[in-house]
């Protein structure tokens, strides 16, 4: 662990910059799942608590580096001080005087950081500027950590920073699924298409003993291997790759679980019932929408033999009834295994957390991320510079 905590720092009368992720759902101007600020509020509490004042820098949106009056953080503040039992003071065009003229305590927060194009140039005339509020920063806000911003990286630089509570939560979550693993280790990735996420698997055939396949990625494994898989969609351009990645596995000794049964459709959407066949009887003119119940037994071995699970995607078309019998089936061994203390269980990414909650496991994993790029540049082996620049 080459970075500090809040454990590590005096915050005594300090003003501490704190980056978080409070992009969260509005309507109406109104927030409709404040989830990613209760998350923040351990952060906060403790830093008030150390004799620090938290000034919270944030996005909002992608206003483009121009001020949208949609996408100012004012509309936030209600829910912040719900959140934080405190009131919150927006300011706009904060200056260092008019945060030392606040009480000691007090929780300020700036607006959207991404209304000046400095932002995401990581212009070093705006880091300076935000280094010049505080005395100490606090990165709180992982799922900003793969990008590298005035208010994520820039100013890390400039002011004894640390990881705040969720970042370091995130973080040792991390280390334990991927970093330093109790093995046997699983992964389990899904989604559409192998081409984007070619060094998502290149790093997990080094690291994973087993590697569970699914979605539309499995179909263009199978074509690879001379399966037929109808109408379904698949990238036979990627056969090659595909094959190459399975004499690579072999190679490393990583085993990768594809489907062996299969549900078809004629069509793209929900039916009453599905039908299932062997993976290599999938007629012309049907198209794969979930893996069927051997796969299911097959995977559900690989779990319960594994200490670790690393979960990207969902199996099949999780949205589209019964095509989510395979992930939820999965989902009930994690769970089942997870809360039996068998296995380590982490899951990110903005499908893969649907499908969780969907099959009501929200609280069934050992971590949950919500973050979506962060958390997948982190499982392809990546350095995310809102990190390193804690180090």
């Amino acid at each position: 662990m080459g970075w500090k905590s809040l454990d590590d720092m005096d915050l005594a009368g300090k003003r501490v910059l704190v980056r978080v992720d409070i992009n969260v759902p509005l309507k109406d101007g109104k927030v409709t799942d404040a989830s990613r600020i209760e998350r923040t509020t351990p952060t906060i509490r403790d830093i008030r608590a150390k004799g620090g004042s938290p000034i919270l820098l944030a996005h909002f949106g992608r206003p483009k580096g121009k001020p949208v009056p949609e996408m100012s953080l004012s509309q936030l503040v209600p829910a912040l001080e719900d959140a934080f039992g405190t009131e919150v003071i927006f300011v706009e065009r904060p200056s260092r005087e008019f945060i030392d003229a606040q009480a000691p305590d007090a929780v300020i927060l700036v607006e959207n950081t991404r209304f000046s194009p400095m932002e995401e140039a990581n212009d070093p005339q705006m880091a300076q500027f935000l280094a010049s509020l505080g005395d100490v920063y606090c990165n709180d806000a992982f799922s900003a950590a793969h990008r590298a911003h005035a208010s994520t990286e820039g100013v890390a630089h400039l002011l004894p920073s640390c990881a705040g509570r969720l970042m370091a939560e995130e973080l040792g979550a991390l280390e334990k699924a991927l970093g330093n693993p109790e093995r046997p280790l699983t992964a389990v990735v899904g989604g559409a298409k192998v081409s984007t996420k070619l060094d998502l698997l290149s790093n997990l055939l080094d690291k994973t003993d087993y590697l569970v396949i699914g979605g539309g990625m499995a179909n263009t494994f199978l074509a690879a291997q001379g399966v037929n898989v109808g109408t379904s969609l698949a990238e036979h351009d990627m056969a090659d790759t595909a094959r190459q990645i399975l004499a690579d596995a072999d190679r490393k000794g990583c085993e990768i679980i594809l489907p062996v049964d299969i549900a078809i459709s004629p069509a793209f959407e929900a039916a009453e019932s599905a039908t299932y066949v062997d993976v290599s009887d999938c007629p012309d003119d049907q198209m794969i929408l979930d893996a069927g119940p051997r796969t299911v037994e097959k995977i559900a071995e690989v779990i319960t033999a594994s200490k670790t699970l690393i979960m990207n995607g969902p199996l099949g078309v999780f949205e589209l009834p019964p095509y989510h019998m395979a992930t939820s089936a999965m989902l009930d061994c994690i769970a089942e295994q997870t809360g039996a203390g068998d296995l380590i269980s982490v899951a990110g990414g903005g499908d893969t957390v649907a499908a969780i909650n969907k099959a009501g496991h929200a609280d069934d994993f050992s971590y949950i991320s919500t973050a979506g790029g962060a958390f997948l540049e982190w499982m392809e082996g990546k350095t995310l510079p809102g990190v390193a620049a804690l180090g």
